[in-house]
């Protein structure tokens, strides 16, 4: 063991060596000259390695994005849908420069048999943590694959109708006749009961007219008038008929296909000139009335 006054001694030095600026440098220098070396060093040893990864790794991006064009070109060149077309471009893209990656950390010697164990690792507890996500990707990728729909249908889903104005792997953009967004994930849309009208919607309307008036002739009038205010859709014809002989009056039901966002502009004028046509006709429109008979009690 150091005497009491050998301690002290050797505490002054180190004392004094921390305070001498010109050892402090030395200090600062040599740390520098040890990392330059360990660089110079690491470099002599691997720099063709590096090289060469780095010329694979720019290489295959390359290539990986000339490939996903071509995968891009073919898929509309068959006439694929939009959403599905630039899917399997990225995921073709990803899945090429996933192996040039691997090629590249070869090149180095660098083992991506860990890296690989991780990625199952974390993808495993990933899956777990985001099952409801995983299952909107699933199900978006069915829709994508079996097209029950595409872009401009008007779909009625978990009791949403809208039109389809984008399809993506997580989710379905409507929107409705109020131009209302409707965003649905897509695994409330596979496995349930879907209705597919195409572009168009059902306008039903309902026109009472009197029991004195001529319902075939009335029938014929409003023909016209749904002909002329063209809001039907060119692919179905209207269907005008007698729905019901009601308590007041003879019910005409009128079923018209129309564009989806038309569907109340198309209600208001129908109504409009159905109206106006009536009224121009003198067809009445009744009111429901009770006849009410007063019994006099002569006791």
């Amino acid at each position: 063991m150091f005497s009491e006054t050998e301690s002290e001694t050797a505490n002054k030095t180190l004392n004094a060596k921390s305070l001498d600026p010109a050892a402090l440098l030395k200090d600062e220098i040599d740390q520098v000259s040890y990392f330059y070396n360990l660089i110079i060093d690491f470099f002599s040893n691997y720099s063709f390695q590096l090289i060469g990864a780095l010329i694979i790794f720019i290489l295959g991006y390359i290539v990986a994005g000339k490939i996903a064009n071509f995968v891009l070109r073919l898929c509309q060149r068959h006439n694929l849908d939009t959403t599905l077309s630039h899917f399997l471009s990225n995921t073709t893209k990803m899945l090429i420069v996933i192996m040039i990656s691997i090629m590249a950390l070869g090149k180095l010697g660098i083992s991506v048999t860990p890296f690989i164990a991780a990625i199952g690792a974390v993808s495993l507890g990933a899956g777990l943590a985001l099952q409801g996500l995983l299952a909107n990707y699933a199900a978006g990728f069915n829709i994508i694959l079996i097209r029950p729909f595409v872009v401009g249908d008007t779909i009625t889903v978990q009791g949403r109708t809208g039109i389809v104005t984008e399809v993506l792997l997580a989710y379905t953009i409507l929107y409705d006749e109020d131009n209302v967004k409707i965003t649905i994930p897509n695994k409330h849309i596979v496995g349930e009961i879907l209705s597919n009208s195409n572009g168009d919607s059902l306008l039903e309307l309902t026109i009472g007219i009197a029991y004195k008036e001529d319902p075939i002739k009335t029938i014929a009038l409003l023909e016209d008038v749904i002909k002329d205010l063209k809001i039907a859709s060119s692919s179905r014809e209207p269907q005008i008929g007698i729905g019901e002989f009601a308590d007041s009056s003879i019910n005409i039901d009128l079923r018209i296909w129309t564009p989806t966002e038309n569907l109340y502009a198309s209600k208001y004028s129908a109504n409009k000139a159905i109206y106006s046509a009536l009224q121009a006709a003198n067809i009445e429109i009744p009111f429901p009335q009770r006849d009410v008979h007063l019994i006099a009690n002569d006791s």
